[in-house]
């Protein structure tokens, strides 16, 4: 087995605590800043944030097809992190500074713009971070391993994403300038974490470009992987879930349990449990795989949510205290093992593919399918609340926490569910991948099909 250092595995790891800080913070934060903060409508706020992510998703494939073909002495993928990162930093402060208009249509068109300009920063960003995984390792373990370190940055950038946002907010008198800084010191961080990565990673040299098909040719050519298909659906599927949850616990417990403080502390609970199973799911997946691991953990994740969501009001904060602890054992996996497949997928295209790599076109179809994901369930989120009749000036009747509800479990279960039925039909397992890694030979091994799922 070959071994990765030390630098390799915590600079690469770093990489994504910035990335999933924003994540966390536009999934838990920005529809309700927008709503409440801002003064959007609610119908307003979730087209906002399905917008933004639909354009963040369309530069997507422009952005990994390009760091495919760049050849610069700095390296295919870190030109694209180094300007992404610096535009991230002023695009976070803009969106989280308040704009002084009154206007729904202009605060709409501004924050759309704002949103779209963060979107795309971010996309510079992730696009050729995440297609480097498959370049520094080809071992099916390893990928595993250095994914492990990746997520466990990534859950510390969630702590920090979900934690401190209301603390530094409420360090200061008006909390539209607490918003402001908040913006800066979680942009801050972005920036410094992207530039840990570049400066600790040393990509593969590319002496001059593959030649293969061109950009059209090349989507279809991958989106017609049967393969590919069976690990990208149910991954959106999670993240469309997931995204929904996030975005209505804040109001679950601002409304429901009238006590906006309690959110912190059950946030706390559920990324606690999901650092601390990180390495056991790592674990899990050699003995058990993969597809197997992941599917479990998301399952224990829609169990929880569905506890939540029907008994919480009953049983109360303590109640959602543990059951927030039993989902963050599931949702560990949803850190893990989607980022360590997207990796086997690639070497299974590039073995049936004359040795062709492409890893920033996977990449970025795999970044594009979870942020439409994402629009949808942001979207989705905003119209209900509106279709719910939430007005935040307004003490919320009946009607309307039961559709706080229902964001909070149910519907996002449903996504779950039928994510998991397609996983199961995954075919790559390690024998598979061992077999077809040591089969390969200069120029490729022609593998005709995918194993049957195990």
């Amino acid at each position: 087995m070959e071994k990765l250092s030390k630098r390799v595995r915590y600079g690469f790891g770093i990489g994504d605590l910035g990335g999933n800080l924003f994540f966390t913070i536009i999934g838990f934060y920005l529809l309700y800043y927008l709503t409440d903060v801002v003064h959007l409508s609610a119908a307003l706020a979730g087209t906002v944030l399905m917008i933004g992510k639909i354009w963040d998703a369309v530069t997507d494939p422009l952005t990994g097809y390009a760091s495919d073909g760049t050849r610069s002495r700095w390296g295919r993928r870190r030109p694209y992190m180094f300007i992404g990162a610096v535009i991230s930093f002023a695009a976070m402060i803009l969106m989280f500074t308040k704009p002084g208009l009154t206007s729904q249509s202009s605060l709409f068109l501004l924050m759309t713009f704002y949103f779209c300009l963060l979107n795309t920063a971010y996309t510079l960003v992730n696009i050729p971070y995440a297609a480097l995984l498959p370049e520094l390792t080809k071992d099916f373990d390893q990928r595993t391993l250095l994914t492990g370190y990746r997520m466990s940055f990534a859950v510390i950038g969630t702590f920090v994403g979900a934690g401190a946002v209301m603390p530094i907010i409420g360090l200061f008198a008006s909390s539209e300038t607490g918003w402001s800084v908040m913006g800066g010191i979680m942009g801050g961080i972005m920036l410094g974490s992207a530039l840990i990565t570049i400066w600790a990673i040393r990509e593969p040299v590319h002496a001059e470009r593959e030649k293969g098909p061109g950009f059209l040719k090349t989507y279809i050519e991958v989106l017609g992987l049967s393969v590919f298909l069976k690990a990208m659906i149910p991954w959106t599927l999670f993240i469309t879930g997931t995204t929904m949850v996030q975005g209505a616990l804040v109001y679950y417990f601002k409304y429901i349990f009238l006590d906006e403080g309690l959110f912190q502390i059950a946030l706390l609970f559920l990324l606690t449990f999901s650092l601390l199973f990180i390495p056991i799911w790592v674990a899990a997946s050699r003995k058990f795989g993969k597809k197997q691991s992941y599917n479990l953990g998301m399952g224990i994740m829609g169990f929880s949510l569905l506890l939540f969501a029907l008994l919480g009001e009953q049983l109360g904060p303590v109640f959602a205290f543990f059951v927030m602890a039993l989902g963050g054992i599931g949702l560990s996996t949803h850190y893990v093992m989607p980022h360590s497949i997207l990796p086997d997928v690639v070497e299974y295209d590039a073995v049936n593919n004359g040795g062709l790599r492409r890893e920033g076109v996977f990449s970025s179809l795999w970044t594009f399918s979870s942020k439409i994901g994402q629009a949808f369930a942001l979207a989705v989120s905003g119209w209900l609340l509106a279709f719910f009749r939430y007005d935040p000036a307004v003490i919320p009747e009946r009607f309307t926490l039961t559709g706080i509800k229902i964001l909070c479990g149910p519907l996002p279960v449903v996504f779950y569910v039928i994510g998991i039925i397609i996983l199961a039909s995954y075919p790559i397992s390690r024998a598979y991948y061992d077999s077809m890694i040591s089969a390969s030979v200069p120029g490729g091994l022609q593998v005709k099909a995918a194993p049957a799922a195990d």
